[in-house]
This record gives structure tokens, sequence and C-alpha cells, in this order.
């Protein structure tokens, strides 16, 4: 295998042609097909299938180009600067479910690292997505929960991902709302009581299962559900219709202001938020960095916390 044909395969796999990735390679595409052919035959994979639609990555495919693209990226990094002595950026990228408290972690290792010497990216997004990002390569870390509900669907899917999930802190139950809605004050809120309120919930798209949901208690069978796609519009909602949802109880006055207040549910329910990665593929100092930043709400996360 030679970082030659890590850069075919790669080129391939993005223009979706034989044809035009020989183009793009400035390279016959009888010479690409046989390049591309010895290396599946020399890692005894199939990567690439033809199709009406073009050349398809196969799911073992998928799996290698995203540890070429890393290969390819270090080899890069090295070239340009022992060899052209180019001084380049590193780069970490996150992955998350709607928390403000990791988006405020993230604020702070980027504060600490500065952005002369880093790149960085932040994607506030979907359960299903969050997965996707750090099974290829595109982001180094994924934040999300476990609970006793979806335990079980996740931690098969990550075996099959080849990820892994480590707990970061562990929390109860909690409303968020506007601190002007009627139940805003109580010290307890129990589900009877929210019944006349609208539920809020982050809407999935396509893998819109229950296992899938950033919600606790996903499969309780609300009176009012509305679903939204970003955190503004669910602050918004909670304040115009009287909204909730459910989250961990970690909220972030410098985010999201000061008019949200989270109480805690009447509920046993527990959420264990942690971080996903690459089994086998070590944390960058980034990485630990944000990690760490994440781990100092430990302490506080079984009760509702201000920041």
């Amino acid at each position: 295998m030679t970082l030659t044909q890590l850069k075919y395969a790669i080129t391939v796999s993005e223009a979706g042609s034989m044809n035009q990735a020989a183009k793009e390679l400035f390279i016959s595409q009888p010479s690409l097909s046989l390049a591309i052919r010895d290396l599946e035959e020399e890692i005894g994979v199939e990567l690439f299938r033809r199709s009406s639609r073009g050349i398809l990555l196969t799911p073992d495919g998928e799996e290698f180009i995203g540890y070429a693209k890393q290969v390819v990226e270090q080899y890069q990094l090295i070239e340009s600067k022992y060899v052209q002595k180019e001084k380049v950026k590193k780069k970490f990228s996150v992955s998350m479910q709607h928390y403000t408290f990791a988006v405020n972690a993230f604020v702070e290792m980027v504060k600490q690292f500065g952005m002369d010497e880093y790149e960085f990216a932040v994607h506030e997004t979907k359960t299903y997505e969050v997965i996707e990002d750090v099974r290829t390569f595109r982001s180094e870390i994924g934040i999300l929960y476990l609970n006793e509900f979806n335990r079980k669907v996740l931690t098969k899917l990550f075996a099959e991902y080849n990820l892994e999930f480590h707990e970061i802190l562990r929390c109860g139950v909690y409303v968020y709302m506007w601190k002007g809605h009627p139940l805003a004050n109580k010290k307890e809120i129990d589900m009877e009581e929210l019944a006349e309120y609208p539920c809020l919930s982050f809407e999935q798209g396509s893998y819109n299962s229950f296992y899938f949901a950033e919600e606790v208690l996903s499969t309780y069978q609300y009176k009012r559900l509305i679903k939204a796609n970003d955190r503004a519009t669910m602050l918004n909602l909670m304040v115009g219709l009287n909204g909730f949802t459910l989250c961990s109880g970690i909220i972030c006055e410098e985010l999201n202001g000061s008019e949200y207040c989270a109480v805690k549910l009447k509920s046993n329910e527990e959420m264990s938020i942690g971080y996903l990665y690459r089994k086998g593929v070590a944390i960058s100092l980034l990485g630990q960095k944000y990690l760490d930043e994440i781990a100092k709400y430990q302490d506080k996360a079984m009760g509702s916390y201000v920041i």
C-alpha cells in the first residue's frame, strides 16, 4: 500500500466517477482502475461498487477512506512543516448534541489555546450525525448521552462503527423553561403538571427513532409536542408558548441569557453524558483539554447549575 494509492482512492470517493477522478489526477482511467484494483487485492477489501449512479463506496470503503484521509492529512502536515517549512495550523473539531455547557467548554478551550496556531470547528447537531461525524473523522470527539433506555441500541452501534463511549458526568433530569413560566418557581415538577404545556424536542431527521432522541423519556405520550431544529427556535418557543424541554440541569447564562431556568423533574431517571471517539486513535492535546473543561461540571451535575 502506498501513499499514492491512498490519494487515488480518496479522489475516486470524492469524484464519484473513475473517469472524473482520472482527469483530476492527470492519469489515464485504465491506470487508475488498475491502481485501485491492486489496492483492493492487497487489503482484501472491496472499496467501490459500480452502479448506474457511478462509483459508490462500500461500507468497508467508507471506513477505509476515513483512515486514508487521516494518513494523507498527517503526511501533508509533516511535508509542510519539515520539507516546505510552512507553519501549519493544528485542527480540532467536535460534534455534540445541544448542550450549552459543551459549547461553553469549547469556548474556554479556544480561549486558552488561541486561534493563531489552531483551526477549530464545532458542530451542534443531531444524535446520529454526532456518531457519523466521529466515525468519518469529521470530528475527533462527539458529545452525547446514554441512559437505561437507549444504552443497548447505541452501544451496539458504537461497536459496529469501531467507536468507544466514556462517561464524563452523570446527572438527573431537569425541566428547562423560561423564568416567566407558571411552574418556574417550583422546587420540583412532575410530568402531570406539565401536561398542558408543549414539550419541545429536537428534530432528528431521517433517524427519528426514540433511541436517537436528545431528550430522555422519549417514549412518554405527551399531550402536546413540538419539534424544533435549533436551540434559538427552542428558546423562542419557551417564551412564546410556555414550552419546556428536558435537560441535564446544567445551563449557561453566558450563551443563552438569564431568562431561563432548570427545575428538577420528579423522576429517578439519570443521564450519562460522555464523549465518543474512534477506538485505537489517540486523543489530541486539544481534545484532551476540551474534555478537561467539560469534566469541571462533574461535581455540580447532580444539581441545577448556572454558569
